[in-house]
Formats: structure tokens, sequence, C-alpha cells
């Protein structure tokens, strides 16, 4: 027979560094699932200005192009 024995517990040196590696990867994932399913993205409303020579602008949105 063999003394050794195995510590199975999740108790071990590296666990502590693997727990905040994973809670850092989820958070991830959680922001950017925020930004790309509906979040405050200023993106969303495109604005277009257009300078002329004269000093004077045009300004508009931009609409979408009917996808």
């Amino acid at each position: 027979m063999s003394d050794q024995s195995r510590n199975s517990s999740g108790s071990g040196p590296g666990t502590g560094a693997l727990a905040f590696i994973l809670g850092g990867v989820v958070v991830a994932v959680v922001v950017i699932g925020w930004f790309v399913f509906g979040g405050a993205n200023p993106v969303d409303e495109p604005d277009l200005r257009i300078e002329l020579p004269d000093g004077s602008a045009i300004e508009g949105e931009v609409e979408g192009s009917g996808q």
C-alpha cells in the first residue's frame, strides 16, 4: 500500500487565483452582453453635418437603408 493521499477538497493553492480569473471573465462577458443586447450605446443614432464653403452647415440624422 501507499501512504500517498490526494487533496480533492478543492482548496489547493491555485483555487483562489482560478476563481478570481473566472470571475473576471464572467464580468467581462456581462459587460459585453450589456452593450450588444440593448445597453446605452451612443452609436445608435448617428448624426450628419455637412459644412459648406460659405460657412453654413446642413445637419440631419442618418436614416437606415431599409434592410
